[in-house]
């Protein structure tokens, strides 16, 4: 089968693109053959370009520039010399040609049907107060068969947008780069949290419910990683230590240092930070959002509790660091079990299969009465 990736940005660390590369190179394992393609990006207007420049911050330039998590993977990928949007004159004739993010489905949906049956890979339902929220919602309504990460997300679509033939392909922990033998608990108690200013990463009521169970356990400690320094509007705890952009090899030793992982997330598409963790044999305790409603068993491998509920995320917390040692390592090697016994082949092999899905509707026409409506 030939497969073309489009995707807004391939040059980036966001957990979005680790997961697209991890399909397209598990799908590419399987005998397909895989092209990813971005655009550059939007040319900047005339008022930011000044802006830049009398603020002495040079030439704002329009090449992808940095890190990605698609580097030393061997997958065809290229970067247009253009801006938005991706046209049938960029991308191959193809199988199928998927889009990973709102923007994208807008693109893929103009595509002309030689380029392959559209599919749109859900990892969210962007519709945030700071995108322009008519527009992606409305992508959920294109015709192209959609596949999403997360339980929620395939409920989502049957009951807001009347879709109810969605394949799901959830996220998994790659166990080469996340994995940790097994321990006891850590000699002084120690949660550790992803840090985030964006409001629905729910960082305001993580460090609630970390401050609620430091007045049950006072010598308690926070580990935090993010992309971003912390900012004044959203404190850490004094005393935290704080990793700015750790290198990804280190990132499964942040996760081995901990006791609890904590998610206090309003809204997630999957969030695979705890899924991680639980690869590092390190029990979640969460808010009921994305991928940990569908990993984490209360009592088993971590806890549950309702979406900003500090008060709830700390008894659990508290609850869990209180463990007997060999009770904590129980739950620790379940936490374990439960991210190795789903793998990025097992989650290439479902997606061909959503893939074939989505051929096999294209060809019967199954999205011809949504297009005939939408022109």
């Amino acid at each position: 089968m030939k497969i073309t990736f489009v995707l807004a940005n391939w040059v980036s660390l966001k957990g979005g693109v680790r997961s697209n590369a991890m399909l397209a190179y598990h799908l590419q394992k399987r005998g397909h053959e895989v092209f990813v393609v971005s655009p550059s990006k939007p040319k900047p207007t005339f008022r930011r370009q000044a802006g830049s420049l009398l603020k002495g911050q040079g030439w704002v330039s329009t090449k992808m520039k940095g890190p990605s998590h698609f580097d030393g993977l061997d997958i065809p990928r290229q970067i247009l010399d253009h801006g938005p949007p991706v046209t049938d004159a960029d991308v191959p004739d193809a199988d199928i040609v998927v889009a990973s993010w709102w923007e994208a489905a807008e693109w893929v949906a103009n595509l002309s049907d030689k380029k392959g049956a559209k599919a749109y890979l859900i990892r969210h339902h962007e519709v945030h107060d700071y995108l322009p929220k008519e527009r992606s919602q409305a992508t959920y309504s294109l015709p192209m068969h959609k596949i999403t990460i997360s339980k929620w997300l395939v409920d989502l679509m049957r009951t807001q947008y009347g879709d109810s033939n969605v394949s799901l392909v959830p996220n998994s922990a790659d166990s080469q780069k996340y994995y940790a033998p097994p321990r006891g608990k850590q000699h002084i108690p120690t949660v550790g949290m992803m840090y985030a200013t964006t409001y629905w990463k729910g960082c305001d009521v993580s460090l609630k419910a970390f401050s609620l169970a430091a007045q049950k356990i006072p010598n308690l400690r926070l580990v935090a990683f993010g992309t971003k320094e912390p900012s004044p509007d959203l404190p850490l705890p004094s005393g935290t230590q704080f990793f700015h952009k750790p290198a990804q090899h280190t990132i499964k030793d942040i996760y081995a240092s901990c006791d609890v992982w904590l998610c206090g997330s309003w809204s997630e598409g999957f969030h695979r930070p705890p899924l991680e963790a639980m690869a590092c044999r390190c029990p979640v305790v969460s808010t009921e959002v994305g991928g940990p409603i569908d990993r984490i068993e209360n009592g088993v491998n971590g806890y549950l509790v309702p979406v900003g509920d500090s008060t709830a995320l700390a008894k659990y917390l508290v609850e869990v660091l209180s463990l007997p040692d060999a009770e904590w390592q129980a739950m620790s090697n379940a936490a374990y079990t439960t991210a190795t016994s789903y793998s990025w082949d097992d989650a290439a092999e479902l997606c061909e299969a959503a893939f074939y899905t989505a051929i096999e509707r294209t060809k019967r026409g199954d999205f011809s009465s949504q297009m005939n409506r939408r022109l």
